[in-house]
């Protein structure tokens, strides 16, 4: 029989690219999506329509319960997550109910339906739970034993649903493994996250359709890999016999700096000042100036390495931009 797995956070970018994988490797594919109206339902029915959509809520404890009752999944991916960094200082309530309490209440709807010694579990940590400080030995990168100091709403909120998982693996006996995602882009990323920003607005300057982009600090580094290649890190760790955390990073990091010198490359235009003003608005209230990932452990034990390098990934999403801007009629 096919495994069947359930994604939360199945409209967002990585379950879009996880739920491809899953289906190619024979799953039947669940994916909960939030609210009987959700705006994103129609697009997901046509582009993936092998998913099983069910409704529920990460903050609605019931409904996530229902939701292991109809899928009766042998493995469940949290990704679901108010996960704009920006967005949780302006609402960090709203992001500690859905990304920290959130992961307790999928881990106790598994418990709940029996599943704690059956289904295996997987967390969406981040790397923004470190927050940027010198803790990791310089040019070594942060890995699995590195000591967290998040700060934003968002990465607090994200330990929490770290340390919970590791007490319920520790409690329970349950498969729940964490996976400390860095920096992951790709076509499907959202417009508000500044690496889609940026290809998209350079495939609406070079259509004429825009004719600069406002952003915030440049100067931040970040570790920037694909999501398609990160999505099957998540999927081996469920694969292996004992539960654990691993790294997902390049190893390397850039600037948005250089991430604008390669966008606006793709379209012939050597210097990108002229077409960029920087937003006071744009700005965090504590800012990550650093994050860089040491991928070791994931590499070694899962046998996982990024397929596509820098320069790939910013090509691929400026291509995908060009391609969607001039379809569209806006």
């Amino acid at each position: 029989m096919a495994k069947r797995a359930l994604i939360t956070g199945i409209t967002g970018q990585d379950g879009h690219h996880l739920a491809d994988l899953l289906h190619d490797k024979g799953y039947e594919v669940y994916g909960i999506i939030r609210g009987q109206y959700n705006p994103k339902r129609t697009l997901l029915e046509r582009e993936q329509p092998f998913i099983k959509l069910i409704e529920a809520d990460l903050t609605d404890q019931s409904s996530l319960v229902r939701a292991m009752e109809v899928a009766k999944p042998d493995e469940v991916y949290n990704l679901a997550a108010i996960s704009h960094v920006g967005y949780s200082f302006k609402n960090p309530q709203l992001t500690a109910d859905t990304t920290g309490k959130g992961v307790l209440n999928v881990l106790e709807a598994i418990r709940l339906s029996g599943g704690e010694k059956t289904v295996r579990f997987y967390q969406a940590s981040t790397s923004e739970m470190f927050g940027g400080l010198d803790y990791n030995r310089p040019g070594e990168g942060y890995d699995e034993n590195s000591l967290f100091h998040p700060r934003s709403p968002y990465g607090v909120a994200k330990l929490y649903g770290h340390w919970i998982t590791k007490n319920y693996r520790e409690s329970y006996g349950m498969h729940a493994s964490c996976g400390i995602l860095f920096n992951h882009e790709g076509e499907h990323r959202g417009i508000e996250f500044v690496t889609r920003k940026i290809s998209n607005a350079v495939a609406r300057i070079k259509l004429g359709k825009q004719d600069y982009i406002e952003l915030g600090n440049l100067d931040p580094k970040r570790d920037w890999g694909y999501a398609g290649d990160y999505v099957e890190g998540m999927w081996r760790m469920l694969q292996q016999d004992e539960p654990g955390d691993y790294v997902l990073a390049t190893g390397e990091t850039h600037t948005i700096g250089e991430f604008l010198d390669l966008a606006f490359k793709e379209i012939g235009v050597d210097d990108w000042k002229p077409y960029v003003k920087q937003n006071p608005a744009f700005m965090r209230p504590a800012e990550v100036d650093i994050l860089l990932g040491n991928p070791t452990k994931a590499e070694k034990v899962l046998g996982w390495k990024r397929k596509v390098d820098f320069p790939g990934l910013v090509k691929l999403m400026v291509t995908n931009d060009l391609k969607l801007e001039a379809q569209s009629k806006d």
